[in-house]
């Protein structure tokens, strides 16, 4: 009887998922919709210069197998090696930001300074990264240093210090969306590992100023500031962008035009494949289609905040503050993209997580799935284990 009971329970424990299915189905289904909705966006671009239309949809597909290689790799490590190891990770951070302002190792892209160049081949755009590894190290930080960081202002001050070192060397590449999307992650860690609010108060003044100030600082910024809100008075010119976005969104009505029936893209809307795929998709699929897409990110978003809450009750904290700053990093990220393409925020050169073309962006995200699934397989293990200890204490 007790033999028989026993494996009972290690069946039960064997049927328990390893990690969250209803996360690894939706981020698929991103996935999927985004390798379809690139091949779509592309063609035309792809076939006048680059001789084929399928020239972005195969490099796309090359980055998901980088990175859910990745991932897996991720999956496979211990969280603990990341919190062990975060000021390397905080210096390599800084480094790769560093590497794409010397002469030789930074290659210009549209004006803009970004990737890390080594014989002639651009290998990452290294902001993507940074951020990744700058989020490892805060939510170290938060752990480590949590009674200073809810009792003084020094303790919170010295993360945020960082997170505008970064910031500033972000500006100099130029890029203002990568800027603020490390600042948003750094505050997220901050916020759930229990700062002040006073202290928020002080430095989200202090950082809206000195956005400001950057904002202003250079005429294209200020170009983009003022044209959105109404891009009608130039269409042609500083409006030509969101103009062209709005009539996409607009011609898919309820139902779209269908899959590949999009005709802002044929040489209308720039940057079509990468930060404005959204309005391609409302163009194909209307506004249902666009509806569905935002659910699915609305579900990404819910099940990692979830597996923060589970880390917060098995008092992993380190684990708590990765998951909820990458939630918030995925969810911000998704708002400003939505958010520039429908005309209610300015152009900031950010892809949409998992659906836009741009291999840097796909392959740090995908790693960054995979460190959540690592936490989610963790808290799952731990609550097995606790589960079958109570079962054999009255047993024995």
């Amino acid at each position: 009887m007790s033999a028989r009971l026993e494996a009972g329970r290690m069946l039960s424990l064997q049927a328990e998922p390893r990690f969250d299915l209803v996360l690894v189905l939706a981020v698929a289904a991103l996935l999927c919709i985004g390798l379809v909705m690139v091949a779509s966006a592309s063609m035309s671009l792809a076939e006048r210069s680059y001789g084929g239309p399928l020239y972005f949809f195969w490099r796309q597909l090359g980055a998901v197998s980088i990175g859910l290689l990745g991932g897996w790799v991720m999956l496979r490590t211990p969280t603990t090696v990341w919190e062990r190891i975060g000021p390397a990770l905080l210096v390599l951070a800084l480094v790769l930001l560093l590497s794409v302002l010397l002469p030789g190792l930074g290659r210009t892209v549209n004006g803009s300074t970004r990737w890390l160049s080594v014989a002639g081949m651009n290998l990452i755009q290294v902001s993507e990264p940074a951020r990744l590894l700058m989020l490892l190290y805060f939510a170290g930080y938060a752990v480590r240093r949590n009674q200073e960081l809810r009792s003084s202002f020094a303790g919170f001050a010295r993360p945020i210090g960082l997170s505008i070192v970064a910031c500033a060397m972000l500006l100099l590449q130029p890029d203002f969306g990568a800027a603020m999307m490390l600042m948003v992650v750094t505050l997220a860690v901050l916020f759930v590992a229990g700062g002040r609010i006073r202290d928020f108060a002080l430095c989200a003044g202090t950082v809206l100023v000195l956005g400001a100030l950057a904002a202003v600082a250079a005429p294209y910024r200020v170009v983009r500031l003022t044209s959105f809100l109404n891009p009608w008075l130039d269409p042609y010119k500083t409006g030509f962008q969101l103009t062209n976005s709005l009539i996409a969104i607009g011609t898919g009505e309820w139902s779209g035009l269908g899959l590949g029936g999009s005709v802002q893209k044929l040489f209308y809307l720039p940057e079509a494949h990468t930060d404005f795929v959204f309005a391609v998709i409302a163009e194909e699929f209307g506004l249902l289609g666009s509806v569905a897409l935002v659910a699915l990110f609305g579900v990404v978003v819910w099940r990692v905040l979830l597996v923060s809450r589970q880390a917060a009750l098995r008092e992993q904290w380190y684990q708590a503050c990765v998951a909820f700053g990458f939630a918030a990093w995925q969810g911000a990220q998704v708002f400003i993209n939505i958010g520039v393409n429908m005309g209610i925020l300015p152009t900031k050169g950010l892809t949409l997580p998992l659906v836009s073309y741009g291999r840097s962006s796909l392959l740090v995200t995908l790693i960054g799935f995979g460190l959540l699934l690592r936490i989610d397989m963790e808290n799952r293990g731990a609550v097995g284990r606790r589960r079958a200890a109570a079962e054999r204490r009255p047993a024995a």
